[in-house]
């Protein structure tokens, strides 16, 4: 029997079978969660097998679907590695940039300024912007899938990059708006010692243990109440109550939804939000990017 299954259909399986939620699954690819069933329903439907074990209360992989998912992850990153392969192909012919991301640079208009400034001087080139998930500090440097990338400092090996930095912003202190801390306007940072913190993980490098503010700690251990690796597993696990966390103040929007609130802490440095590069690439097209960015911010604070 011959299925006609679509590249779409393994990555909405697979999104739900490693969320086991239907609803952060469908947040996580950006489609609503009734379409999301749906297109579950009919993947099954095709298969003649329930891929998952649902109920009020919890979803589960099913038999069948716990067969699946290795097969399904295993084909989506080989067709992930093929469109990087062809991107980079692509890029070698043409004048195209790749430009990584784990958080959006849209501060104030941020982004926009950069492109205008960049399509001035190269009207031929074209910009390609690339989601990295937080696990790679580099947002795709390390690997060579990204040309340059939106970072936070520091990065592990920062002698193998060069950067400009975009934006300086105040760490905060964000927590469920029933902590006993809420109240505050500021926060001393020792009063937050004890605190179980949310964490990176630990793939995150020396990225994980600025946002935990291991250099403000005196020694202290941190207690670490849950690892997060995506804005919305951030959102999730304040709620829950699992921990408390540092970010940048450009970030607070993104968090500072329904239960969960952000305050100014006294005693630690700010963030520092970069466009970075690997060191040894001179190409004129990286440098140009480079050059926009530090024109658009008006800064020219780069790393030595």
């Amino acid at each position: 029997m011959v299925m006609d299954v679509h590249g779409r259909d393994l990555r909405y399986f697979a999104a739900v079978a490693e969320e086991l939620h239907f609803t952060r699954a469908a947040e996580r690819l950006y489609v609503s969660q009734p379409a999301l069933s749906k297109q579950i329903r009919m993947l099954e439907k095709r298969l003649g097998a329930a891929l998952f074990e649902r109920d009020r209360r919890e979803v589960r992989l099913s038999t069948v679907g716990a067969a699946l998912l290795p097969h399904a992850q295993r084909i989506l990153a080989e067709w992930e590695a093929a469109q990087e392969a062809v991107a980079r192909a692509v890029a070698d012919q043409a004048a195209v940039l790749v430009v990584g991301m784990s958080t959006s640079p849209g501060r104030g208009g941020v982004l926009p300024a950069i492109r205008s400034r960049f399509t001035a001087a190269r009207p031929d080139a074209r910009l390609r912007l690339r989601q990295v998930p937080w696990h790679d500090s580099t947002a795709g440097l390390a690997d060579g899938t990204c040309d340059a990338a939106f970072v936070w400092l520091p990065l592990p090996d920062p002698e193998r990059y060069r950067w400009v930095v975009v934006a300086e912003e105040p760490r905060l202190f964000a927590m469920p708006d029933t902590h006993p801390l809420a109240d505050r306007e500021i926060i001393d940072f020792t009063d937050l010692l004890d605190e179980p913190f949310l964490a990176l993980p630990g793939s995150a490098g020396p990225l994980r243990d600025y946002w935990l503010a291991t250099d403000a700690r005196g020694g202290r251990p941190v207690r670490i109440g849950a690892e997060v690796a995506s804005t919305e597993e951030t959102y999730e696990a304040l709620v829950a109550g699992l921990g408390v966390v540092l970010l940048a103040a450009g970030n607070t929007p993104l968090i500072t939804l329904g239960g969960v609130v952000a305050r100014a802490v006294s005693g630690i440095a700010p963030s520092r939000f970069a466009l970075a590069w690997r060191a040894d690439d001179r190409r004129p097209l990286v440098q140009e990017y480079a050059r926009a960015c530090a024109l658009a911010t008006g800064t020219t604070r780069t790393a030595l």
